[in-house]
């Protein structure tokens, strides 16, 4: 195997983080606590909760742990569906299925990666007139480039009923910080899930942030989120009233996030912007030297984009080699590189369910993975590395050209 020169990816961590989880070990509060209850205050005002528009961000020990509550409160259960897209990770639509609910797939639309809201109106138009299991609408902002959500979020409307409410809840694992002309990608629909798994924006290692501005939402994600209890493992340990005075109202999960990971959150948070900036400069420093390669097509940029990850796209007519031909020469060279994403129907468990649910059915999100290659892209990334991934992808295309 080639020794790596430039990483995929490489979390920023400082003494910050450092000095954060001592402090969590040595007050001998291990579990979620006050470190929590801080970070889930910093996060809300990181993304634009404001006095008079309150929003509530809920840790989890994950994002799919976020999008389980976001559905469930949201009705989500056997007998309905959601709707989504196919070019995500699979953990999107696994969690209508963990619900025992059905999942429907509108594919993306030509240019970019992001959901067709076209394709979406097609699923609803059978719905309404069928069966009228569809629950939510789950657009995912992939690389950090944000969905037409004011498209989305009217076809919830407009597709709605006094019985049937069809909720929005974004998957935006991949989009802090992300601001839009209508607020923040993940706080715009009914519910919004984060990712800070240690390859995202920000990280806890492990983790996630559900938000939501529906207070009847948050109370049932609060719940659901520690065991159905009616309390707060900090509310029984550090109020008045005894411990061991809860009850059960739900059969809830285990999916709150402890506070050594918290910390670590609390610390990135708080650097989110700088993060960003340092990559926007290696994305337009990318860009500027893509734009004069014929056989690279730049990635799609739109209003509020996080570029959490630069999806380089290879011009299949203007090279004799394949994308997964490209892809090896590249770690070859000794660049980590990835693919975002391998579609939906591509694995078993997915083609088996729904036997129709093909390539062919849609042929924008093949083509789209047929054509991509991550390349690295990191806070700390240096300008030799950046030049060194430049010059990589420039003689492997030229060596290669058609």
């Amino acid at each position: 195997m080639a020794e790596i020169k430039v990483p995929f990816h490489r979390a920023a961590i400082t003494k910050a983080e450092e000095d954060a989880v001592l402090d969590v070990l040595r007050s001998g509060w291990l579990t979620t606590g006050r470190y929590a209850l801080e970070f889930e205050k910093k996060f809300s005002q990181a993304v634009g909760s404001t006095e008079d528009n309150p929003i509530i961000s809920l840790a989890v020990n994950s994002n799919t742990s976020g999008m389980i509550l976001a559905m469930e409160a949201c009705g989500v259960r056997e007998g309905t569906a959601v709707i989504t897209t196919p070019y995500t990770f699979v953990s999107t639509a696994a969690c209508a299925r963990h619900l025992n609910a059905d999942v429907y797939f509108a594919d993306v639309e030509k240019d970019t990666y992001s959901i067709d809201p076209d394709k979406i109106e097609e699923i609803l138009k059978k719905d309404f007139d069928g069966e009228k299991r569809v629950r939510a609408i789950v657009p995912v902002h992939i690389a950090g480039n944000v969905c037409n959500m004011k498209r989305i979020m009217e076809l919830a409307k407009q597709y709605s009923t006094p019985d049937r409410k069809i909720r929005v809840i974004e998957d935006a694992a991949h989009s802090f910080p992300s601001p839009t002309s209508l607020g923040y990608a993940g706080t715009i629909g009914d519910a919004g899930v984060f990712s800070f798994y240690v390859t995202k924006t920000i990280t806890t290692a492990e983790g996630g942030m559900v938000c939501t501005r529906d207070s009847e939402l948050a109370r049932r994600m609060t719940v659901m989120r520690l065991h159905g209890m009616d309390r707060t493992t900090w509310d029984r340990y550090t109020s008045p009233r005894a411990s061991w005075e809860y009850d059960i109202i739900a059969p809830g999960y285990k999916f709150n996030l402890p506070d050594v990971l918290a910390a670590i959150g609390s610390c990135q948070v708080d650097r989110a912007q700088l993060f960003y900036e340092q990559r926007k400069r290696i994305v337009e420093k990318y860009n500027e030297a893509f734009a004069k390669l014929d056989f690279i097509q730049l990635p799609p940029d739109g209003e509020g984009n996080a570029w959490h990850l630069y999806l380089m796209r290879i011009v299949p007519d203007k090279l004799t080699i394949t994308r997964e031909q490209f892809a090896k020469k590249m770690q070859e060279a000794g660049l980590g590189i990835s693919v975002h994403f391998i579609p939906i129907f591509h694995f078993t468990y997915w083609r088996k369910l729904y036997p129709e649910f093909t390539a062919q059915a849609y042929p924008n999100a093949e083509r789209q993975y047929q054509a991509t290659i991550s390349i690295p892209l990191f806070p700390d990334m240096t300008d030799e590395q950046a030049q060194l991934v430049i010059d990589t992808v420039k003689q492997i295309g030229e060596q290669n050209h058609a």
